[in-house]
């Protein structure tokens, strides 16, 4: 494990969203529980801050007496998302920002605190996200941006945005890789008790939640049973007969509820086990294969291999 002295400045706006602070503040947290050296200081424009629940935030660092350097963080917290329409000018602030971004340090933002760095001019030309909800409203209101849909979060240079909630999560954990490696992060995760950390590629979705927006409890049934066994193989029949109905009668009412095939479904589910595994795991892939359904490593590569473009560097090593 890499020790490096470094401070981590919290970016505290007016009615600042809890949960957008408080995730990656206790990444850092634990970060320093396991031995490593980061200095957390709270900096906003004002020396207390009433967050988006009432809850008041007090002594607060003026941001204009810190300096950052190369080896440190800012996070610009996320805030409520009505303040967006009368986003104001914050010449010092933004001043600070360009001055820490010629000094080389990590500049992120979670959720709406993309707004801010997109009004700082830090974003111009960069790829960006925010929550799925304003990504419209970033693209039109800032149209030098490159926003990512559906995107968990992104890296440009030193720039760093998420979408938010607990995605400042997977971003935090994912600056901890980058610098002290994937041992490291991992033992954070598992501290938070978090059930697998996600790359910024993965969609802001989860591909559990997909396909599930209908009120079939016969569907629902189905998608629940695959789900936990995706080790399984399993014929239309016999799902058929899980939910008392005909083969055909199943085949027709799961593509008008999820707008997918049963077999595209389970593809797809299978595809982000495998991705899991392969990521958060030191099982061989033959083993991962599985653990997914398939009865060969290379029926799983022949899947991943259509999904190589959307996988993150580590993974696409494994398959080489």
């Amino acid at each position: 494990m890499t020790k490096l002295k470094a401070t981590v400045y919290f970016y505290i706006p007016k009615e600042v969203s809890l949960l957008d602070l408080s995730g990656v503040v206790e990444v850092f947290q634990e970060a320093n529980n396991l031995g490593l050296n980061y200095e957390l200081k709270f900096v906003s424009t004002v020396s207390s801050v009433i967050s988006n629940s009432g809850l008041a935030l007090s002594s607060l660092i003026d941001f204009t007496e810190t300096a950052p350097q190369k080896n440190d963080f800012i996070i610009v917290s996320g805030f409520s998302t009505h303040q967006l329409m009368n986003l104001k000018d914050e010449p010092l602030f933004f001043e600070w920002l360009h001055q820490a971004n010629k000094n080389q340090t990590s500049i992120c933002s979670i959720c709406t605190g993309a707004f801010l760095l997109a009004k700082s001019g830090l974003l111009d030309h960069k790829e960006c996200t925010t929550h799925w909800k304003l990504i419209s409203k970033l693209e039109k209101d800032f149209p030098l941006l490159k926003p990512q849909k559906n995107t968990l979060f992104t890296k440009s240079d030193n720039i760093y945005t998420s979408a938010g909630i607990v995605t400042g999560i997977d971003l935090a954990l994912f600056l901890i890789e980058e610098k002290h490696g994937k041992d490291t992060a991992t033992a954070i995760a598992k501290e938070l008790v978090v059930y697998k950390r996600r790359n910024g590629t993965d969609e802001q979705e989860s591909v559990y939640l997909q396909n599930r927006n209908h009120r079939d409890e016969k569907i629902h049934t189905i998608q629940d049973w695959i789900i936990y066994n995706l080790e399984k193989t399993s014929t239309i029949d016999f799902l058929a007969d899980l939910v008392y109905v005909s083969p055909r009668t199943l085949t027709r009412i799961f593509k008008k509820e999820t707008g997918v095939t049963i077999a595209a479904y389970r593809t797809k589910l299978r595809i982000e086990k495998a991705k899991s595994l392969l990521a958060n795991s030191d099982y061989k892939i033959e083993h991962i294969a599985h653990l997914c359904g398939y009865k060969t490593s290379k029926q799983l590569r022949v899947i991943l291999d259509d999904q190589i473009d959307l996988l993150p560097t580590a993974i696409k090593n494994m398959l080489a």
